[in-house]
């Protein structure tokens, strides 16, 4: 006799094996995408002549999005008002434009779309794509090209403007503040060369600007400018090299305000020769008035102060610099004031030993201050007093793997206040020669002196420099391990710092030269090379 299986077993069986077949069968995807969008059509049609439309459509064979339109897309020249173009924020497979503007007659216009459009499901680009058509009868095909760079770093830390003012008769140079440009471009982002196209025959400025706002004119205050001294001529086979660089700004003193008591703050823009400046009271002041001036070591800000409070709920001053004169009204109130605080910085085996005060240094005694090495000997010292930046400076010989006591007794240190200091006592150590590096370098292309060479961290920020007038080696001694850059300034008016530019008045900045790779400096090891720097 036979068993009959139950149905519903029989029906459990069969999904079972059904579904392990669709497991063993399933497709596991596709290749990824890696093809960009392929542009259909146009309308009106890429490169159309005697265009009057208020309407672009572009066309692609599949959903796009636009990434990063406001820094991608250009428009030369800029229209003003500025076109709406979509999509913006959803996937379309066209990209529409509503012009705006009453466009130029017989002008050629380009909008370039640098890589903002790209596929909406794995953002694949369509690099570099171009629409261009003419309100005239024909489409301006000339073009030129270059390379930017930035003044004081390796590389510009993001992209240049480059624009194109046409010379006519409204042409002055402070167009660039007021006026768009007739063509702009933007540097690439990884070569930072760029390209001018589509352009008429005439004479131009060219300019490039650091557009942190995307307006297409220039803010001195937040923005950098690079300019080509002469005009330039087109069609023309030059090249180009733009150096942006930030203009020292006009002084400018800002509303001063109390801080705290006998403290007054001074904000200021802009730059002066900050020993040359002086802060005058024109309020009548009390019999023993004395005050002075500190600078803050890391923002634009002076403090005033002062020793006795007149008898008067504001205070009258003028600022003056060797350029400027400026008076300021200053409100009081009755915040206390600091008490004196002295605090060291140690330094190193190449670097000095300072007393920092919070309050101003107004007189001090050697004989109040010793320095003894770890065999309890007198080392010899010479003080440097820096006012504005209100440090008392010890400088003295130190050797290596040595400890010093520096010992500042009572009364060494007085403040504007005749408040003097409590005895301090500060222990420093130098390290052994082996736990540090040193370069040397023989520069084999400098082009004149003198010059100054700097060591800089990778960010670009100075950690040593050496001057020369003539020689072309240099030695860095007790250097930390690291990584450094290496960059050379043509010192060309020979005050030992570099000088920006200015471009109102065509100054370029002083050139800046970097060597190309960065320097692996070790413990105990010597980084000793002939160099040649990039042009």
């Amino acid at each position: 006799m036979k068993k009959r299986i139950p149905g519903f077993i029989i029906v459990l069986i069969l999904l079972f094996t059904t579904v392990q077949c669709a497991k063993k069968g399933m497709p596991e995807g596709g290749p990824i995408d890696e093809e960009p969008p392929k542009f259909i059509k146009a309308n009106p049609e890429n490169y159309s002549t005697n265009f009057d439309a208020d309407e672009i459509r572009i066309f692609f064979d599949e959903y796009i999005k636009l990434e990063k339109p406001q820094q991608q897309i250009i428009i030369s020249p800029p229209m003003d008002p500025k076109p709406n173009i979509m999509p913006l924020g959803t996937a379309r497979k066209d990209i529409k434009i509503e012009i705006f503007d009453t466009l130029e007659e017989n002008t050629t216009y380009t909008i370039n779309f640098g890589s903002s459009i790209v596929d909406n499901n794995e953002s694949n680009p369509y690099d570099y794509f171009k629409f261009v058509f003419s309100t005239g009868d024909y489409i301006d095909s000339l073009s030129i090209s270059g390379k930017v760079k930035d003044a004081r770093l390796k590389a510009p830390a993001s992209p240049v403007s480059v624009m194109l003012y046409e010379i006519d008769s409204s042409f002055t140079d402070s167009i660039v503040y007021k006026k768009t440009p007739r063509y702009v471009t933007y540097s690439q982002d990884s070569t930072f060369n760029f390209s001018l196209e589509n352009l008429k025959a005439g004479t131009y400025r060219m300019v490039g600007i650091q557009d942190g706002n995307a307006n297409y004119l220039y803010n001195p205050k937040n923005e950098k400018i690079g300019f080509i001294a002469n005009n330039i001529t087109i069609p023309t086979d030059s090249t180009f090299e733009i150096t942006v660089f930030k203009e020292n700004l006009e002084f400018e003193p800002k509303r001063p305000s109390i801080l705290k008591g006998n403290q007054i703050l001074f904000g200021y823009e802009g730059s002066t020769d900050l020993d040359s400046l002086s802060i005058n009271l024109l309020t009548p002041k009390p019999e023993g008035y004395i005050s002075r001036v500190v600078k803050d070591p890391k923002t634009d800000t002076l403090y005033y102060w002062f020793n006795i409070k007149p008898k008067t709920d504001s205070l009258n001053f003028e600022i003056v610099t060797p350029a400027t004169r400026d008076t300021l009204l200053a409100r009081l109130g009755s915040l206390e004031r600091d008490s004196l605080v002295v605090n060291t910085e140690t330094g190193s085996l190449n670097k000095d030993f300072k007393f920092k005060a919070n309050t101003p240094i107004i007189q001090y005694q050697d004989d109040l201050i010793s320095i003894m090495d770890k065999d309890s000997a007198s080392v010899d010292f010479n003080t440097e007093f820096n006012p504005l930046q209100n440090e008392l400076v010890l400088k003295f010989n130190k050797v290596p793997e040595n400890n010093y006591r520096v010992t500042a007794l009572p009364g060494a240190i007085t403040d504007l206040f005749q408040e003097t200091n409590d005895t301090i006592v500060k222990n420093l150590t130098t390290k052994a020669l082996s736990e540090y590096g040193t370069v040397v370098l023989t520069i084999q292309n400098i082009n004149s002196f003198p010059v100054v060479v700097q060591l800089t961290d990778v960010k670009g920020e100075v950690l040593e420099e050496q001057y020369s007038e003539d020689s072309n080696k240099f030695t860095f001694r007790y250097l930390n391990p690291g990584q450094f850059l290496v960059r050379v300034i043509s010192d060309d008016n020979a005050n030992r710092k570099w000088d920006t530019g200015d471009y109102l008045k065509k100054r370029q900045p002083e050139q800046i030269r970097y060597f190309p790779d960065t320097l692996d400096i070790r413990a105990n090891w010597d980084w000793n090379e002939a160099i040649r720097l990039e042009d």
